[in-house]
Formats: C-alpha cells, sequence, structure tokens
C-alpha cells in the first residue's frame, strides 16, 4: 500500500513533500490486548490524536484539550523515538545475523518507516505543541492531513512487527541463547553430541 502525503501546499506555507513509493501490503494490525506493550500504547495515542483534531474543529483548544495534546507530543516525542532506537539496537540486527533474505527486506521496509515516521512526526510536532501551549500557530487542515498520512503509516509498521518481525525475532534470539550455552557447556575444538566431526563421512 502507497502512503502519500498531501501533494499541495498546506496554508501554513510549509513545503510539499513528493509522494512516496507503493510499497506491498501488510497484515493487518492484530487485536490490541495482543500487542506489545508500546505498541498497545501507539495505538491508543495514535486514535487519541485524531480525535484531537476532529475535536479541535468544533470545540477549539480548551484546556482539557491542550491537556491531551501535550500528552500525545511527549508521547511521540520520547517514548516511541526510544522504542524505535531500541528497534534498531536490539531487534533488526538480530534478524538481519539470520541471513534470511526476506526478513531482511522486511528489515529495511521497516528502517525506512522509521525514516519516514520521524520525518512525520516533525511536520506534526510543532504544530501539536502549539495546540498544547494555547498558541495560534497551527493550520487545522495542515495538520488533520499529516495526522492521517501519520497513522497509516504507523499502524502499518506495527502491523508488520507485530504478525511477523517479534515473532521472528524471539525465534532467533532462542536460537543464538540456546547456541552461546552449547558453545559454553563444550570444551573448545569438541563436536557437540549427534554431530558429525569434521572431516568423518
Amino acid at each position: 500500500m502507497s502512503v502519500n502525503v498531501h501533494a499541495k501546499g498546506s496554508a501554513s506555507g510549509r513545503a510539499a513533500r513528493l509522494p512516496r513509493p507503493a510499497r506491498p501490503d501488510v497484515p493487518a494490525l492484530p487485536p490490541l490486548q495482543r500487542l506489545d506493550r508500546c505498541h498497545h500504547k501507539m495505538v491508543e495515542m495514535l486514535a487519541d490524536m485524531s480525535q484531537l483534531v476532529d475535536q479541535l474543529a468544533s470545540q477549539g483548544a480548551d484546556a482539557a484539550m491542550r491537556a491531551r495534546a501535550l500528552a500525545v507530543y511527549k508521547f511521540f516525542s520520547t517514548s516511541a523515538r526510544q522504542h524505535h532506537a531500541d528497534e534498531e539496537t536490539l531487534v533488526f540486527p538480530l534478524l538481519i545475523r539470520s541471513g534470511d533474505a526476506a526478513l531482511t527486506r522486511h528489515v529495511l521496509r521497516l528502517q525506512q518507516d522509521h525514516g519516514w515516521l520521524e520525518e512525520d512526526w516533525l511536520e506534526i510536532a510543532p504544530q501539536l505543541q502549539a495546540v498544547a501551549y494555547g498558541h495560534s500557530g497551527y493550520d487545522l487542515e495542515s495538520l488533520r492531513q499529516a495526522v492521517a498520512v501519520f497513522s497509516v503509516l504507523y499502524r502499518e509498521h506495527i502491523a508488520l512487527e507485530e504478525t511477523l518481525i517479534y515473532p521472528e525475532a524471539r525465534r532467533q534470539l532462542a536460537v543464538e541463547v540456546e547456541a552461546a550455552r552449547g558453545e559454553q557447556r563444550l570444551p573448545a575444538g569438541t563436536a557437540e553430541p549427534g554431530t558429525v566431526p569434521p572431516g568423518v563421512a
């Protein structure tokens, strides 16, 4: 599925970005109760941000709205970014080490997602921050479009991680842990039970 940014410039004068390339569809997002804890929070925050934008048009930025905007802003500026950094250092290298070409392609897609999500967030963040602090420096239509693009991409990203990447990472980690235990148990140069020593047919 292609995730396109709006092609026209916004009333706020922000520069338009080119459409993003089409990519294969991903599996459906699993039920919330089955998601990784941080992914669960991300989906909740995405829903709240979308509702917030819809309600801004009819209710304006009252105190409750500003508090919600600040909570979303802080989450995606801190916890979500740290989550991506953890995946880049802990999850993705594990899968690349497996040598599986299909998994590597998926990892490269997710790394591309991280770059796009950061790009999208940098467009959303100052506008959401303006709402949170009661300033008028946001364009509602521009914000609505940016949040829609961000939400679609994030949900696809989470769906791919939950249905394929995380299960494979757990399996690969178990393989590596078991291999490490085997190396610790056996003296150097000793063949593991059940294996054929080199040179023996």
